[in-house]
């Protein structure tokens, strides 16, 4: 059994990882609230710009654009979101799982990786992938300006036919202990059918008419790629509230874990300390007993 002072070091260890634990699991849970608020409140405007590609794509049947250009596919990139700390529970390897799901197997010629995160990156690097680009600092606190930088890079590699298709892979926040590992396509943009088309038209007949001024085509031209940013900028928020939620509930299974085992431990050391009470009056009572 452990000496007495043992258990009390350790004790003091397991208490001082618990400080740092729930003190991690409150910073998580006062960022978590402002995460969620911002990943929220990107989704009505990434729907709103969704509506107006419809309805612009309704009235202008013979747009052409680069960035809705479909041609064979021998190249993918993806562009993958992770975190760039750790401590974040499953957060990263679900991400690492489908990014390994999506690529095993292929030729390495066939796919570039385009990363975002240190955690990601550490991942892919020690498995021997090689990275087109690397983006990190910003995982838990995206801005719109790192999505307008992100954005413009993935459309210079389509455009310049450096890839055929680009898809995005990221964890939607659905609530602090659910999030769910999505793969999107980013480009090339995905206009409505001719069904889905009509639909539109006649949702815009039945509804105010839309005026594009100057024209539809331009609105169209300018509309294209600040999609692209909408979507790469609300799957940044959302990865960011769903980093810090896993991180929240890591570190509270972690403090209660801490808490228990303190609990142990404290019974370990009242167990060895009563022993050694025992083991020395027995000594007394053993050294008496031979001076009668």
């Amino acid at each position: 059994m452990e000496s007495t002072r043992d258990i009390k070091g350790r004790i003091k260890s397991v208490t001082n990882i618990q400080q740092i634990t729930k003190a991690m699991k409150m910073v998580a849970a006062a960022r978590l609230r402002k995460a969620e608020e911002k990943a929220n409140g990107s989704r009505p405007y990434a729907e709103k710009i969704g509506e107006l590609l419809r309805r612009a794509s309704s009235v202008t049947p013979g747009f052409t654009s680069p960035l809705l250009a479909t041609r064979p596919v021998k190249k993918v990139g993806y562009l993958i979101i992770s975190s760039d700390k750790g401590l974040a529970g499953a957060y990263n390897s679900n991400v690492m799982k489908r990014t390994i799901q999506e690529i095993s197997g292929k030729d390495p010629a066939s796919y570039s990786i385009y990363m975002c995160g240190k955690q990601g990156r550490n991942f892919l690097k020690f498995r021997g992938y090689e990275l087109a680009s690397y983006h990190f600092g910003f995982s838990d606190k995206p801005s719109a300006q790192d999505s307008i930088d992100i954005a413009k890079e993935m459309v210079k590699y389509f455009v310049d036919e450096d890839v055929d298709e680009v898809y995005l892979i990221y964890t939607k926040f659905i609530t602090a202990l659910r999030q769910q590992v999505r793969c999107d396509r980013l480009l090339p943009i995905e206009t409505p059918d001719d069904g889905a088309a009509e639909g539109a038209a006649e949702e815009s007949a039945a509804s105010d008419e839309y005026m594009f001024l100057p024209d539809a085509n331009k609105v169209l031209s300018k509309l294209l790629p600040e999609y692209v940013q909408v979507q790469v900028y609300n799957a940044m928020l959302q990865s960011a509230a769903s980093e810090l939620g896993s991180r929240m509930a890591a570190m509270s299974a972690a403090t209660d874990n801490a808490t228990e085992r303190i609990a142990d431990l404290n019974l370990t050391y009242n167990k060895a300390r009563q022993a050694q009470v025992t083991n020395e009056i027995s000594e007394i009572v053993g050294g008496a007993a031979a001076l009668e």
